[in-house]
């Protein structure tokens, strides 16, 4: 007679393994790991999967249409997920505690069950008053938003059957469980197999799930990385805590555009969004300041401008810091290391601190004459003008280069009220559609700081 099928799992945090191990791997406890059978999922799961199987025809026979989207009151989410919520994809959702996932989810929940259709809220961390608690504050009447303190996937499977949501919402993956896995919340194979069920549910029935994941200290999200390529899209909530502003930003995207981020405020009645971004990153914004620099960015498809402050100052150590916020720590060494080499600013015995305005993070190499320009006028302690923004990527020999979308990103400088752009050489051939704004050319990161500073 053949062995059952068995699996060894950690009773303290649920790692998996193949065989029994006297430590951990994954909390570093002793003597933790117990031996218990793999069931085979259940009849019913298996027979659901098989009805909707279809034969396979010809991709190019009939034409696809585009999905049928269906919006929120935030016009900023919207954009970010490509037009709208499509039914049927799975979105995950990661962020830090206390930033604002459950905020943000109910109040998209209440506008949907408002004027979409049923909504169902799952809650595996919070009870019926914690929530009912939030949803006064927020304002929430809708009698179509359905609420479930459920950690059971397949009691959460039936309620879906039962009133079929347009919108289901998992707050959070981790604390859900598949009642033929004798594993912990939270493991990696209940994790993998809770994400694939609420998957395969979504298909089948046609309604958009939006799951909440746990972060890492690192900010990643927890769990194994095949949870974001089982998903449609995965979303990044940011932002300091401490601070009203809010980021969310798309890293994956099946059905539009990646990087593309939406501005929120967090009020007292709920998160607010910000249309203007740009406008917002640039109101404190200091008139006169040394190491103060306009960069035009990119964040997806929508321009950003944001402030590059720098401090320069000799150091008191035997050895310089370097400290950055926003921006990549390497590449602030090496524009630095150029900045001594092609311009002879004599950067190696001072310290350098680099921050950008509002806690946006700028990971194109579009912002490095921004960042030299910032470390030159706080060198040298001169403003630069207040009327001027700069944009260009630099190379290790000290030439500047161009960058990509410049027209947009010139568009939205003219239109804050910008009328001075250093720009690559190569992109002033883009006067005479901007005939508000004055383009000033430049080669090099040392004819750059002459014309800039």
């Amino acid at each position: 007679m053949a062995r059952a099928k068995t699996v060894f799992f950690c009773g303290d945090c649920g790692y998996e393994a193949g065989k029994w191990l006297g430590r951990c791997p994954g909390c570093g406890g002793w003597n933790t790991f117990r031996e218990a059978p793999v069931k085979s999922p259940s009849k019913h799961l298996k027979a659901s999967f098989l009805s909707v199987s279809e034969p396979p025809e010809p991709l190019v026979r009939a034409a696809a249409a585009p999905p049928d989207r269906f919006g929120s009151r935030f016009g900023e989410l919207n954009r970010v997920l490509g037009g709208g919520i499509v039914p049927g994809s799975v979105i995950l959702l990661g962020g830090d505690p206390g930033i604002g996932k459950s905020t943000l989810l109910l109040q998209i929940a209440a506008d949907v069950a408002d004027n979409v259709g049923v909504v169902l809220y799952v809650s595996g961390e919070e009870s019926r008053q914690q929530v009912q608690m939030r949803a006064q504050r927020l304002g929430v009447t809708s009698e179509l938003l359905y609420f479930s303190a459920e950690t059971d996937l397949s009691c959460i499977c039936r309620s879906i059957e039962e009133i079929q949501p347009v919108l289901v919402i998992i707050d959070s993956i981790q604390t859900m469980s598949h009642p033929d896995l004798p594993l912990l919340p939270g493991s990696i194979g209940q994790l993998r197999e809770c994400t694939a069920e609420l998957v395969r549910l979504a298909k089948l029935r046609n309604f958009a799930c939006f799951l909440v994941g746990h972060v890492t200290k690192e900010g990643t999200l927890a769990g194994p990385r095949v949870l974001e390529h089982m998903v449609d899209t995965v979303l990044s909530f940011e932002g300091e805590r401490h601070q009203n502003l809010r980021l969310l930003r798309a890293v994956k995207n099946r059905f539009g555009a990646t990087n593309e981020i939406a501005v929120f405020s967090m009020e007292e009645g709920g998160l607010v969004e910000v249309a203007n971004p740009s406008l917002l990153f640039l109101s404190e914004r200091s008139c006169g300041a040394p190491g103060s620099v306009v960069v035009a960015a990119m964040e997806g498809t929508r321009p950003v401008l944001v402030e590059i402050q720098a401090l320069v100052s000799p150091t008191v150590f035997g050895s310089p810091r370097r400290a950055t916020t926003g921006v990549d720590y390497n590449r602030v060494v090496l524009i630095a290391a150029v900045l001594e080499k092609r311009a002879g600013l004599p950067l190696a015995n001072q310290d350098i601190y680099v921050n950008v305005v509002g806690g946006l993070k700028i990971v194109e190499p579009a912002a490095d004459l921004g960042i030299a320009l910032a470390l030159a006028a706080s060198y040298r302690n001169i403003a630069v003008d207040r009327e001027t923004a700069v944009l260009g990527e630099i190379g290790l020999t000290g030439e500047v280069r161009a960058v990509g979308q410049v027209e947009q990103r010139l568009r939205e400088a003219a239109r804050l009220g910008f009328r001075r752009l250093i720009v690559p050489q190569s992109s002033v051939d883009l006067q005479e559609r901007l005939p508000d704004i004055e383009l000033i050319g430049v080669r090099t990161v040392r004819e750059a700081i002459d014309l800039g500073i």
